[in-house]
């Protein structure tokens, strides 16, 4: 198990309780923090939203609270069917000035709510590292607010270990391009995951130990070149 170092909020003015990996894999700080979307001070903010359905969507805690921040951004893009919700199905736009920390915020659709497995969290986690990379975004959050949709298919912390262990390999991918003259360089330097209190615990077990099971994998990977020489 990745030994963490843990700073916990001492008062409500205090910072949120966070848990960072001590190992930074890839480069990457990895950290799990008590917070919301609606909070930190990202490059790029990333949620998830359930396909839109025509009964009404469901927004509690972070949810809400989230779209109340953006000015109902969200929900009025779903409203009126201008981002559906497909599986990967992403949607990026700048929150209104004064409204929110994060520089840029990203929707990535989950798709039908029945359909929910961990391997949408997985399409997520790839589709996460990609856009933060195209984007240049350094720092990185990414709350699921699935539970906050009223959903309690998956697991919190199983789903964050899913979306992390996909965000390392697809990341390690773009490294690899970068070192073979690919891809333009860029270095992501932190992701934070954002969790409620009463899923903290899990959220650090289980992005510990995705992480240490990911590494081992990615240093099992093929190293011949992705383009073959030209004669």
């Amino acid at each position: 198990m990745l030994a963490v170092a843990v700073a916990s909020a001492a008062d409500s003015a205090a910072a949120p309780k966070e848990n960072v990996f001590e190992t930074k894999p890839l480069g990457i700080q990895v950290s799990v923090k008590m917070d919301g979307p609606y909070m930190e001070a990202a490059d790029l903010q990333i949620i998830c939203l359930f396909k839109h359905k025509a009964a009404g969507d469901t927004y509690q805690g972070a949810a809400k609270e989230t779209d109340a921040h953006l000015g109902g951004i969200l929900s009025a893009l779903r409203n009126r069917g201008e981002f559906v919700g497909e599986l990967g199905e992403t949607f990026l736009f700048t929150p209104p000035k004064g409204s929110i920390p994060a520089e840029r915020f990203m929707v990535i659709g989950l798709g039908e709510e029945k359909d929910l497995s961990l391997d949408s969290l997985k399409v997520v986690g790839r589709i996460a590292a990609r856009e933060a990379v195209r984007l240049k975004a350094k720092h990185v959050a990414w709350a699921p607010v699935i539970r906050d949709e009223g959903n309690t298919t998956i697991e919190v912390g199983e789903g964050d270990r899913a979306f992390i262990e996909q965000v390392l390999s697809a990341y390690d991918t773009e490294k690899r391009l970068q070192a073979q003259a690919l891809a333009p360089e860029f270095n992501i330097e932190s992701v934070v995951i954002e969790a409620g209190p009463a899923f903290f615990d899990s959220a650090v077990k289980q992005v510990g130990e995705g992480i240490e099971s990911r590494l081992t994998e990615i240093k099992q990977r093929n190293n011949t070149p992705y383009a073959s020489e030209q004669h």
